[in-house]
């Protein structure tokens, strides 16, 4: 797992935006994972801006709130579409996002497995980090080896989605486990925040555990953590990591 740190949280964004970009251009019909949230909404602005040809890529998500159509204004569908898919000349046959409305959760599931496997797997998978230290819906608890599935959400993840004044969409969604998304080719996790600082710490430095699914990025060999200043700060190696990075491509050099 390799620890990027950089100045705010633009500066992250560019950066993931630059792991994107060198993807595609590698392979052109790139099979990218999409993370819902607030700290991908500055990479997908620059994703926007992208003069890269989007028509082979492939696109699946990592979640969906349960019985939330496409439509809805809290579904992950319609955010993803909003501030990234619309923008972008895509083949709608290759946009294969979970629907939230659908009747049989498990059935769901198991054909979103089929359909990562028929596309050869993911290939860059970008991430978000809960501040329980959950990936997706993967709440503290879950299996490490769990696959696509129902899930029923924590009260504190359901506190992050909910509106002011009104009820939350659901309690509950179907997410990638976590051993799904282990398996994507390659993971691009981006934090930021000072509020983040503490799990960080937890999920980076900490011990691999199920209570913090997280953890598990420990365990990829081409994991990359994106971080901001405030959401590195509570890091025991930090000056090694932005040494590490800054100089890894001297190795071997005379």
């Amino acid at each position: 797992m390799e620890i990027i740190i950089e100045r705010d949280y633009d500066a992250v964004c560019a950066r993931a935006c630059g792991y994107v970009k060198e993807a595609i251009e590698a392979k052109p019909a790139l099979v990218l994972g999409l993370a819902t949230g607030r700290t991908p909404l500055g990479l997908y602005e620059k994703m926007r801006g992208l003069k890269a040809d989007w028509k082979k890529v492939r696109f699946f998500n990592l979640d969906e709130l349960y019985g939330v159509g496409p439509e809805h204004p809290e579904s992950f569908h319609r955010f993803l579409h909003e501030n990234l898919l619309e923008h972008l000349k895509v083949e709608r046959k290759n946009v294969m996002l979970f629907r939230g409305d659908v009747k049989d959760l498990e059935k769901a599931a198991q054909e979103n497995e089929e359909s990562i496997a028929r596309v050869g797997g993911i290939d860059l998978q970008i991430l978000g980090l809960g501040h329980n230290g959950h990936i997706a819906f993967n709440e503290p608890g879950s299996s490490l080896g769990s696959r696509t599935r129902p899930k029923t959400l924590t009260p504190e993840t359901i506190a992050q989605y909910r509106k002011p004044g009104k009820e939350p969409a659901s309690n509950h969604a179907i997410t990638m486990g976590v051993g799904t998304i282990m398996e994507a080719k390659r993971l691009l996790m981006m934090v930021s925040g000072e509020s983040k600082a503490a799990i960080v710490r937890e999920f980076v430095e900490g011990p691999l555990t199920s209570e913090i699914p997280a953890s598990v990025l420990q365990m990829h060999p081409r994991a990359v953590v994106v971080l901001d200043e405030p959401a590195a700060s509570k890091l025991k190696r930090r000056d090694y990591y932005k040494w590490t990075f800054e100089n890894k491509w001297r190795v071997g050099q005379k």
